[in-house]
């Protein structure tokens, strides 16, 4: 007997009217109907019931799934895509056997990696070595493309536990460090800070906060993420804070759905809402009529982040940020809300379609005639920039926090 792994009731809020086909980039890619949000429900569904048997090509269509939900603003019913993605699954990981390379793939090189700070770094060290001509000529082609996905340089350190307010302070707000960014965007998150300290925040740290469980989410191991939600909730109380603030879009989805993660848990559903409710992106924290406009003539334009602008709604905000700087100067993006083809790890683990979409945005891109795109999410920034690279482009792309200080002043 199969467990109800999926809620059946948000399941059959699907009518299966089709409006979500257009803004699904796998099937504008396959044509598949089982690659589309609502085919894959469908499997789902028909998994739970005991219609369709696990097997190799039912588990290609739900792991071809990016996972960005832009589904879910296009849906007339709301169907709650994303949740029933991630616990079908949590279903399917602990039922199914993948094969080696994608096993060690998921379990050990990515999820024992990513979430660990000191565990990054030694991967990030060690990869300059291979980038050295006498080792990149003997790497296999997969290991080529996934060098090209690390940053040539990274600024790793930590955010100091607390950083006053530049000017009379107006309130104190929570910062979230996060895995990758902490690692690899140290700047950036010192630039982050700077914005809020010019602003009249006063910025906390705490030392013991960790992962915030998006890797673990996505990928079909909830336990894990419910780990990494309580021990960051814990970190946080108690602080006095007016908000608690994100850098990085992926993070800052998952952290605002805590509450819905531990909603069976009597002892922890409270105390994770109470958390979700303060949690605010970077970009909808920051008052655009505090920037100054750049004195400088470059086009910019704007990429959305799938998990800003999908599950949490956010679009207008960082736009209206990066205009207060770039003035006439910014151009819309077409097919801005599509996908890079980052998603979390999906370029690790679907290299073939991460590449297709990677090819298609950086087209799109490089028809605006922009010296510079901003975005707000670390997976976005690497996905992108080795697109950009890979064509031969010298656009610039740059994180919002970034952009704003560099070049507003």
């Amino acid at each position: 007997m199969i467990q109800n792994f999926i809620n059946e009731e948000k399941s059959l809020a699907c009518v299966h009217c089709g409006l979500c086909l257009s803004a699904c980039p796998t099937y504008l890619e396959t044509g598949n109907e089982n690659d589309s949000p609502r085919g894959r429900i469908y499997l789902m569904r028909s998994i739970q019931s005991q219609r369709v048997t696990i097997e190799e090509t039912t588990m290609r269509h739900i792991d071809l799934c990016l996972g960005c939900r832009a589904c879910e603003n296009a849906c007339p019913s709301g169907v709650e895509y994303g949740h029933l993605l991630e616990h079908a699954r949590d279903y399917l990981e602990k039922t199914h056997r993948r094969n080696f390379f994608q096993a060690f793939l998921r379990r050990v090189a990515i999820e024992q990696v990513f979430p660990f700070p000191w565990r990054l770094k030694f991967v990030l060290f060690f990869s300059t070595i291979l980038r050295l001509p006498v080792f990149r000529w003997a790497l296999p082609r997969f290991a080529k493309e996934s060098l090209l996905l690390l940053p040539e340089e990274s600024t790793s350190r930590k955010p100091p536990e607390h950083s006053p307010s530049f000017t009379k302070e107006i309130g104190r707000v929570g910062f979230i460090e996060g895995c990758v960014m902490q690692v690899m965007f140290g700047g950036t998150h010192d630039n982050s800070i700077d914005l809020l300290n010019q602003q009249g925040w006063t910025v906390i740290t705490p030392k013991k906060q960790n992962c915030c469980g998006a890797l673990y989410a996505h990928s079909g191991q909830l336990e894990k993420a419910r780990e990494c939600a309580r021990n960051n909730i814990t970190a946080f109380e108690g602080q006095k804070l007016d908000a608690i603030v994100i850098n990085a879009a992926g993070c800052g989805s998952t952290l605002k759905e805590y509450g819905q993660l531990l909603e069976n848990d009597p002892n922890w559903s409270d105390r994770a809402a109470k958390f979700s409710s303060k949690v605010k992106d970077l970009s909808e924290w920051i008052a655009p009529e505090n920037l100054k406009p750049s004195n400088r003539e470059i086009k910019v334009t704007y990429q959305d982040a799938c998990h800003l602008a999908h599950p949490q709604g956010i679009t207008a905000e960082p736009r209206e940020l990066v205009k207060a700087v770039a003035g006439d100067n910014y151009i819309e993006l077409p097919e801005a809300d599509v996908c890079c083809g980052s998603a979390g790890s999906y370029n690790l683990t679907e290299p073939a379609m991460a590449e297709k979409l990677q090819t298609r945005k950086v087209r799109n891109l490089i028809d605006t005639g922009a010296e510079i795109v901003v975005t707000a999410n670390p997976g976005c920034l690497l996905q992108i920039q080795s697109g950009l690279k890979k064509a031969g482009s010298k656009m610039k792309i740059m994180h919002i926090a970034d952009y704003l200080i560099e070049h507003g002043g």
